[in-house]
């Protein structure tokens, strides 16, 4: 069993080198007073909160609509610092798992033990991308979402700026959208995090969303542009997309073969989203939009741009497109990696040095926990190269503080 695998706590005294490492995708195991303990008295048994539901403990909204099956952490590193296998940590409650999941102080000391300065974080209960309040009336679903946004401001500062949650925002209706993007910005958040099939809902007036490449949504991406606030599109933003990792797996595979071949396809979804952000014509009108592919890898990058690059020069009657495919994936559009081993650095410089950072998961399914020896992976970059995937970029993306 390698380093990766092993069950326990983490031993690498330094799994960088000593380099100064941003990890871009992590993710906080809200607790379970966030929405309830700032809400307004009339929100105070709407907003989500933890209840005994069909008799499990369970996440819901609006007094008895689950928003998740339970209250798990979605944490697979236990209390001992050991880590859960397979589908076990569905079983484990907030008493069973790290602190670090929740608590700042904790997460801070897990960082330093290995190594790292600052995290991007991302939140579980209302949906990567926010997508689970669509179940509600617009003002629950607004008021859900500020107070979220609200509570990780307090955490950021609290974590004396080295955690940086990416905020949610009320796709459904395009002006709040600008509203709350814009206060998020004075807030101190670098970023946000949305779903990327806003068509699966309607908007607050009971009308279908169109998709995002239509002008439409051109008020948040010129918002965006303006405050240079990167936008994230995190892997399983959008229940179809979940949907859609499952049903590719056959009806006659093991329970083990539909999670490593769900999980697996999962990625390729975000190549879709990057696919039709680039032909949307959006960053032709918007040329410094900033997009994130989060977890999502980077393998599959190199052969996306070769595979549109190509495609595009075939096709008929071309899109009028101000650049090829592969440039704009070059100039508004990064991505991570936590796993990629074999040929890494090889596939960091066809996606290109300045578009990829580095990600651990914590403490979800499949993170990189304990984290290996991750500068042997390097083989082939140069010192300034390294030091750009592991900090660098991430640091110009997100506007971090040096």
């Amino acid at each position: 069993m390698n380093s990766r695998t092993q069950a326990g706590p983490l031993k690498a005294p330094s799994p960088f080198g000593g380099r100064k490492v941003v990890d871009i995708d992590t993710h906080y195991s809200e607790p379970h007073d966030l929405w309830t303990k700032r809400a307004p008295a009339k929100f105070k048994d709407r907003v989500p909160r933890v209840s005994p539901l069909n008799g499990k403990t369970t996440w819901v909204i609006d007094g008895n609509r689950a928003l998740r099956p339970t209250a798990s952490p979605v944490s697979v590193v236990k209390k001992d610092g050991s880590k859960a296998q397979g589908m076990d940590f569905t079983n484990l409650s907030f008493a069973d798992v790290h602190a670090a999941c929740s608590d700042v102080k904790a997460r801070l000391a897990y960082m330093d033990s290995c190594g790292i300065a600052e995290q991007i974080l991302y939140p579980n209960t209302l949906g990567f991308g926010g997508q689970r309040a669509s179940m509600v009336d617009p003002e629950l679903r607004l008021i859900s979402t500020k107070i979220y946004n609200d509570a990780v401001a307090e955490l950021q500062v609290e974590s004396g700026r080295r955690i940086f949650p990416m905020a949610l925002l009320p796709w459904w209706d395009v002006k709040e959208m600008v509203k709350e993007t814009r206060r998020a910005h004075e807030m101190g958040l670098r970023g946000v995090n949305i779903t990327p099939d806003p068509t699966e809902h309607k908007d607050a007036d009971g009308q279908p969303l169109p998709d995002l490449g239509r002008s439409h949504w051109d008020p948040f991406w010129e918002i965006c542009q303006s405050l240079d606030m990167p936008v994230n599109f995190h892997i399983g933003a959008s229940e179809a997309v979940i949907e859609w990792g499952s049903s590719s797996v056959w009806r006659s595979s093991s329970q083990i073969a539909t999670v490593v071949i769900g999980s697996s396809m999962i990625f390729f979804s975000n190549a879709a989203t990057v696919a039709n952000l680039i032909f949307s014509g959006i960053l032709d009108r918007y040329p410094n939009l900033k997009f994130v592919s989060v977890e999502s890898g980077l393998g599959w990058v190199p052969f996306l741009m070769e595979s549109m690059d190509y495609q595009y020069s075939q096709a008929w009657g071309k899109i009028e497109l101000q650049r090829t495919p592969s440039e704009y994936l070059k100039k508004n559009i990064y991505t991570s990696f936590w796993f990629e081993r074999r040929n890494l650095s090889t596939d960091i410089k066809a996606v290109g040095v300045d578009n990829v950072m580095f990600e651990t998961d914590f403490p979800h399914p499949t993170c990189l926990y304990p984290i290996d020896d991750v500068a042997s992976a390097f083989t082939g970059l140069d010192e300034s190269e390294i030091q750009k995937v592991l900090s660098g970029n991430a640091a110009r993306v997100y506007n971090l503080p040096v």
